[in-house]
């Protein structure tokens, strides 16, 4: 049939039949659409489904990669042999202390009641203490300076210019004496004064100034005892008469306290510093009087800081 019946849908495109010479429309079949508002749906199904299997991917991922190392902080390049090797010094700090001379310090008169002997042990490790054997307290102040490790001396008294009117008290060496009782006398005072290294004289400006009674004193000293001589007179044969024997000696190159003012043992130190610079070593007495202590106390550190050092006098007794 010609027309456009049926269904049939005319097209543009002419077909091969005809129908009284009029060309037919080719009949085509008509494709059912789909349901819009279904595909909608389908859509928005598959978003939270492919949400869902994004955070599953995601969270194994997580747990089961390995964790980034931190970012690495910027430090600076480690110079070792700077920090093994100590930083060089400045000419200040390179240069060191110059040395000016060691001094013997030897406080004298040591073992009786009321001395600032406590005060005095504070001055410096390496005083040194002559202890006079017919003090009260000899022995338990020789005891007390050796367990602190002090060096301990026995101020020997000897007879003085003057005497009996100058007495060095009991137990003195004196001229009169033979050399026996020389000895004698020499060996008690030592024993009456443990700790012991040395000896110098207290007074004794006669008897040091005697060949016989230096002999005698000298002779009754332990081996390995050294003698220093206090010089307590210009004629002392003391020092001289020592090496001639074979023993350690030193000789006093200024006394502290013969004017027992601090202003006088001022000037005295000052004049002790003064010979160890210029011999390198110099040997000064002093005594156990509050001023001299007073002042050694004071003035010890700023000698130590110029370059002095306080030494035992067995280290320069030759």
């Amino acid at each position: 049939m010609c027309g456009g019946r049926g269904g049939y849908k005319l097209e543009s495109q002419k077909s091969k039949g005809k129908c009284g010479g009029i060309h037919l429309l080719v009949p085509r079949r008509i494709v059912p659409r789909q349901s819009s508002s279904f595909r909608s749906i389908s859509r928005l199904l598959l978003i939270p489904v492919a949400g869902l299997l994004i955070i599953i991917v995601w969270s194994f991922v997580a747990i089961h990669l390995p964790e980034p190392a931190p970012p690495k902080k910027k430090t600076k390049a480690v110079d070792h042999a700077a920090v093994v090797a100590p930083k060089p010094a400045t000419a200040a700090q390179a240069k060191p202390k110059e040395h000016h001379g060691d001094i013997a310090l030897i406080l004298d008169d040591v073992g009786f009641e009321h001395q600032p002997l406590a005060e005095a042990m504070d001055i410096d490790p390496n005083l040194n203490f002559a202890v006079l054997p017919n003090a009260r307290n000899a022995g338990a102040v020789a005891d007390a300076l050796d367990a602190r490790g002090f060096e301990v001396l026995c101020h020997l008294p000897m007879e003085p210019e003057g005497f009996p009117r100058v007495s060095p008290g009991t137990s003195a060496v004196l001229t009169s004496m033979t050399s026996s009782e020389i000895a004698a006398i020499t060996r008690a005072d030592l024993a009456a004064v443990p700790h012991a290294r040395g000896v110098n004289n207290h007074m004794g400006s006669r008897a040091t100034a005697d060949r016989r009674v230096m002999e005698s004193v000298l002779g009754a000293l332990p081996k390995g005892m050294y003698f220093i001589d206090s010089r307590t007179s210009s004629g002392t044969l003391a020092a001289s008469m020592a090496r001639s024997m074979n023993i350690r000696t030193a000789s006093r190159s200024v006394f502290l306290d013969d004017v027992a003012k601090d202003d006088a043992i001022r000037a005295q130190l000052r004049a002790l510093m003064q010979a160890a610079n210029e011999h390198g070593s110099a040997v000064g007495i002093g005594h156990m009087y509050p001023s001299t202590i007073r002042v050694l106390t004071a003035e010890a550190p700023q000698l130590r800081a110029a370059g002095f050092r306080f030494v035992r006098a067995s280290e320069i007794v030759e």
